[in-house]
């Protein structure tokens, strides 16, 4: 969980004596390295791995003993903020529900492999994804990584203001339709909370290049059981305004 080096980090930079309730902590790359330059792994040192904190497991002992979170805010700075910066991603207790393929035929290459991107493409193939949004015209436009333009937020437990600028964002899949653009965030394990970064960053990532309604997803296959999630914000300009708004599950026949 890399917690030396990140304790090495907060002692050099003296960050649990800062005032979180004033401003978030900022955090260079440089400084990273330069705190964990006498530690002797790559996953001790390098920035891209310490600062991948994808769940709330994911922290270090310093930020779970101080409630804290990381946000990146431009390319090689980061923000480092108390509050809650994690989703839960809630457990499906509904019924199972029989969705049969809307292909004519078996995708025989669908079964090669175990990839978010793979069980993603199989279920927009069969047009689940259409299905369960009951949007006929959603087709593939978005994939990949790319860079959002500026944008300011409030985040944390003090809704604080932050401005961000040409962070890497990923989207496993996203699809536009004539009245909406659909984005989605793929898992093909168990995942019981993801940090909201993964959403809000491409929401308003897209919602800058689209007049229409941007809906962000979460997907997830596990075993034969293909399950969505719709998520949504509140306010846009407010990370924490993050809520769940419904979910299905489904296995698929061909």
């Amino acid at each position: 969980m890399n917690h030396k080096p990140w304790k090495a980090i907060f002692d050099k930079y003296k960050v649990q004596e800062h005032d979180f309730s004033q401003k978030p902590f900022e955090l260079t790359a440089e400084q990273i390295k330069h705190a964990t330059a006498n530690f002797t792994t790559t996953n001790e040192r390098e920035v891209r791995v310490l600062c991948k904190q994808d769940t709330r497991e994911d922290r270090p002992e310093v930020f779970v003993n101080n409630n804290l979170f990381l946000l990146p805010i431009k390319n090689g700075t980061y923000a480092i903020l108390q509050g809650e910066g994690y989703v839960d991603i809630p457990e499906i207790t509904s019924d199972i529900l029989i969705y049969k393929s809307q292909l004519a035929f078996e995708l025989e290459t669908s079964k090669i492999g175990n990839s978010e991107m793979q069980h993603l493409d199989f279920a927009y193939a069969s047009s689940l994804i259409r299905s369960f949004l009951n949007d006929s015209s959603l087709v593939l436009t978005i994939r990949g990584r790319k860079y959002t333009p500026k944008f300011e937020f409030t985040a944390g437990q003090f809704s604080q203001n932050i401005t961000t600028e040409s962070v890497q964002t990923e989207v496993d899949a996203g699809y536009e339709g004539r009245n909406q653009v659909v984005l989605i965030e793929a898992k093909n394990s168990k995942t019981r909370n993801i940090i909201i970064r993964q959403l809000y960053y491409p929401f308003r990532q897209w919602q800058t290049h689209t007049s229409k309604k941007v809906k962000v997803l979460f997907f997830e296959k596990r075993q034969n059981v293909y399950s969505l999630w719709v998520f949504e914000f509140a306010n846009p300009n407010d990370y924490n305004s993050i809520n769940f708004i419904n979910s299905a599950r489904y296995k698929i026949e061909q």
